[in-house]
């Protein structure tokens, strides 16, 4: 069971990285990049669970587009500060066979997770591959691939809110935010 006491004493132990007005200005500008690529193409937009879902929430909203939507779920983290191997939840759709698709997650840090969504969604016929994401980690090291569409480029810290957490605290914040010595 989470304390709040320990969510709270983590909270004050963190430095702001972006607030809620950056982060909006950011989700509009790529909503209107999205609409550009895809406006007449009708793609399949697929949300990674859980982080995404606050990305996604706010994005959708903005994109004036016929899509269809779905999501996945595959996961590096669980409650881990540390990634470690893929783990899938909720698989691809079939349908991804023969469509565009557009992936949206809350971050592409070492860039594992979205390498291994995207040759899932190959493997499954998709006709193109695209990702957004609300924010990328600036590394030092080369990525197996690098972001269609990014909100916010952030140092390596490890971040949370906006629907990214830490150890299980404060995915619903509407800023992003560091933890202290990390």
């Amino acid at each position: 069971m989470q304390d709040p006491r320990e969510a709270w004493a983590f909270l004050e132990n963190s430095d702001l990285v972006a607030d809620a007005e950056k982060v909006g200005a950011a989700i509009r500008r790529l909503a209107g990049e999205i609409e550009g690529e895809f406006k007449e193409r009708y793609p399949l937009v697929l949300v990674v669970m859980g982080g995404a879902v606050v990305f996604a929430g706010q994005l959708l909203p903005l994109l004036r587009m016929p899509l269809d939507f779905d999501y996945i779920h595959a996961t590096r983290y669980g409650a881990a500060v540390t990634g470690g191997g893929i783990e899938w939840r909720v698989e691809p759709p079939r349908g991804a066979r023969g469509r565009d698709v557009l992936v949206l997650d809350d971050i592409l840090d070492g860039g594992q997770t979205m390498r291994a969504i995207r040759e899932r969604l190959m493997e499954l016929g998709a006709n193109s591959f695209h990702c957004a994401v609300l924010v990328e980690k600036i590394l030092p090291k080369e990525k197996p691939l690098s972001a269609d569409f990014v909100g916010l480029r952030i140092p390596d810290r490890f971040v949370f809110g906006c629907g990214m957490d830490a150890k299980g605290y404060w995915r619903n914040l509407p800023e992003i935010r560091a933890m202290r010595g990390s």
